[in-house]
């Protein structure tokens, strides 16, 4: 490597590199050795042919100098001739060794990528939903991919570099001591002059780099937030392009600001060390010229001297930022293994048991819950914040107890926040209760493989998610061995069949980012479809049809009745409409089940229920000509009780007969109490509360 090239290298690794000061224990280095033991024999041969290609690089140099004592000697031709044939034979030799160690590099460096990649991954999935709903993506994203690539560098480039570099140096210096001690001490006077603008200007450089990299992460982070689906549409409606544009163009203005600065720091520093290079080579020519001509050298050790200068000051260049660079790989090993040691909360006993076969039940036996502190699941650095939130474990649910019979549906309705998604979120494990047991079949969740819990339960939420890809392949994470006979058979159960088919692609359609693609109506049946697919025995239904219009609804619903045939159900609804004929429905407030029994038993008790269904369906009762009764304004304010919602048909009794005019208690004008099933899904005639 020529000074110019080690300039810019050094210059580099100082700029790039974290410059951490703290002390590492013996057990991070054991964990490194424990990731490179499967490399261990690759690593030794590189380390090998490492030190055969120093050896090689200060061998040039002295047989350069004695093919020139050879030619002012004037020695036979044989003589020189067989030392350019050796200077040649090197330079193969190194080349052949220079690709052989290349590719020594790259496979451990690649090797080290995939087993951390792996291992960190691997531990990832295994973190519970606590974590991922407190972590930032683009951190943990940068463990996989920054901080990975920093740990490996110090195989691949860090470990051969001080190796190399090192037995060079000792090389050199020896050999120049042999040649010359007097030109050999002058020159490492200059040595300062390579070494401290190094340092300085290395840290100077990784200053401006910090900040150019603070400000494309801000611009990054505005173009991904800006440029997804739902952003995109949040700027057009309430956003402000004109300050948008400014402000990102500001950004990207400092970042052209650092770029010239940075290029001409780089430009400057390399070129002056260049030129105090060809100051020393110079003055190795000069004295060693001097030498020579008073017969205290020959000229070919000037030659081997000047030569050998750059193999010394190269290596001495490239070990002053040695410590730097080990010291930031060791910070990036240290940022992997601080994901690889955060314990998941949720673990798989060595024992654990599949749920057993047939049908299941669902029961829940004085279950108590609180969401766990963000010290329990996260890590500060994930967060981006200075020190961890240890507020948590909250009571949220209280001696929670109810149980589903194979079969049956079970509706869990009440305020929001009252913890009815934090009940089913307890149901596939994707959190541990702090008192008293969730059970399938009888058998704890904690006492069951993860597998078997997957297998046996199906969910579906009010968002409906769906991945960047095809249709096919969001089906396929049910059931990856599906046909595509099975395919499309869910969704023909899933009112889908001739959306899909009319598409262009069919099933390799890709839905886009979280499907929005789709409307939210076709989401939630692709969604359904998938849980179809799955085949589970117990179905969690959460807000399912929260965020749809009448008709999707409708679409939806009919859906979930393919789904829901035969399981065991878990179903949170708002909706109450949606609920009326659930075997069971608990009425959950405050984390307690204040209300337990059928729809029909539920109204007649005139309680909590009866308010939510009174609240959700009873709106203003009007007369023939539209004005309010019983003192109603026209605005809307609630009269009635069991007043219907206003559709665009009208309203009828029972037997069919047109309601021209109700009354303030919610009955025709003969008395019959209005048919709410006509209306947009409010009560029927049958079991509506009567007051």
């Amino acid at each position: 490597m020529d000074m110019q090239s080690t300039a810019w290298h050094s210059l580099y690794q100082t700029a790039n590199a974290q410059d951490d000061r703290r002390p590492f224990s013996r057990e991070t280095l054991r964990r490194i050795g424990a990731f490179a033991r499967p490399h261990r024999r690759q690593l030794l041969l590189f380390l090998v042919l490492s030190t055969v290609t120093a050896v090689l690089a200060v061998a040039t140099p002295l047989l350069a100098g004695r093919v020139v004592d050879a030619i002012v000697h004037r020695s036979e031709q044989g003589t020189v001739l067989r030392l350019a044939g050796l200077i040649a034979a090197i330079a193969v030799a190194e080349a052949a060794l220079g690709l052989v160690t290349r590719w020594l590099s790259a496979n451990i460096g690649e090797g080290l990528i995939l087993d951390l990649r792996t291992a960190v991954f691997d531990h990832v999935q295994r973190m519970p939903v606590a974590f991922f709903t407190r972590t930032r993506t683009g951190a943990l994203v940068s463990r996989l991919n920054n901080d990975v690539i920093g740990a490996q560098r110090a195989f691949s480039d860090t470990l051969s570099g001080v190796v190399g570099n090192v037995v060079t140096l000792l090389l050199t210096f020896v050999v120049m001591i042999g040649i010359s001690w007097q030109i050999t001490l002058l020159t490492l006077l200059l040595l300062p002059v390579f070494l401290l603008p190094a340092r300085r200007v290395g840290g100077r450089l990784a200053k401006l780099r910090r900040e150019a990299a603070a400000h494309n992460a801000a611009m990054s982070t505005q173009m991904t937030e800006r440029f997804s689906a739902p952003g995109a549409t949040l700027v057009k409606l309430f956003g402000r392009p004109a300050d948008e544009s400014a402000e990102f163009a500001a950004r990207t203005r400092r970042v052209r600001d650092i770029g010239v600065r940075t290029a001409m720091v780089q430009v400057s520093f390399v070129t002056a060390l260049t030129l105090v290079s060809a100051l020393a080579l110079a003055l190795v020519y000069g004295l060693g010229g001097w030498f020579a001509l008073h017969g205290r050298l020959d000229p070919g050790a000037v030659v081997a001297l000047a030569l050998l200068l750059t193999r010394l000051y190269a290596p001495l260049t490239a070990l002053a930022g040695a410590r730097v660079e080990v010291m930031s790989a060791l910070v990036s090993f240290e940022r992997v293994f601080e994901v690889l040691d955060l314990e998941p909360l949720i673990k798989e006993k060595p024992d654990a048991r599949e749920v057993p076969e047939g049908p299941v039940s669902v029961e829940f036996d004085r279950v108590g819950f609180g969401y766990p502190a963000a010290d329990k699941v996260s890590l500060a650095s994930l967060e981006e914040v200075a020190t961890l939130d240890t507020r948590g474990g909250v009571p949220v649910l209280h001696q929670l107890s109810f149980r589903a019979e194979p079969g049956q549906m079970v509706a869990l309705v009440g305020s929001s926040g009252a913890g009815k998604s934090t009940i089913a979120q307890l149901l596939p494990r994707l959190y541990d209760t702090d008192h008293g047991a969730v059970r399938l079949a009888g058998v704890d969740v904690r006492e069951l493989t993860a597998d078997s819990i997957r297998a046996t339960l199906g969910m579906v939420t009010q968002d409906g998610h769906l991945f960047h890809d095809s249709i096919r392949a969001n089906l396929l994470l049910a059931r990856p061995e599906a046909t595509d006979e099975e395919l499309w058979e869910v969704l023909r159960r899933a009112r889908l069949e001739g959306l899909i088919a009319a598409l262009p692609d069919g099933l390799d359609t890709v839905v886009g980012e979280r499907g929005y693609r789709l409307s939210g109506g076709e989401r939630q049946r692709l969604t359904i479809a998938r849980l179809l697919l799955a085949r589970p025995r117990v179905v969690i239904l959460d807000e399912a049809t929260a965020h749809l219009d009448s008709t999707s609804e409708a679409d939806v619903q009919e859906a979930l009745g393919e789904a829901l045939d035969g399981r065991t159900a878990v179903v949170i609804a708002h909706r109450l409409s949606t609920v009326r004929a659930a075997d069971l429905i608990l009425v959950v407030e405050d984390g307690r089940i204040v209300e337990r029994g059928t729809h029909t038993a539920l109204l007649a008790a005139g309680g909590r229920y009866e308010e939510l269904y009174r609240t959700q369906f009873e709106q203003p009762a009007t007369v023939g000509d539209g004005s309010a009764l019983d003192g109603a304004s026209g605005s809307g304010a609630a009269v009635a009780p069991t007043a219907v919602a206003p559709t665009a048909v009208a309203p009828t009794t029972a037997d069919g007969t047109t309601v021209d005019r109700m009354i303030a208690d919610g009955t025709t004008a003969d008395g019959t109490i209005v048919d709410g099933a006509a209306l947009d899904g409010g009560p029927t005639t049958a079991d509506a509360p009567a007051t």
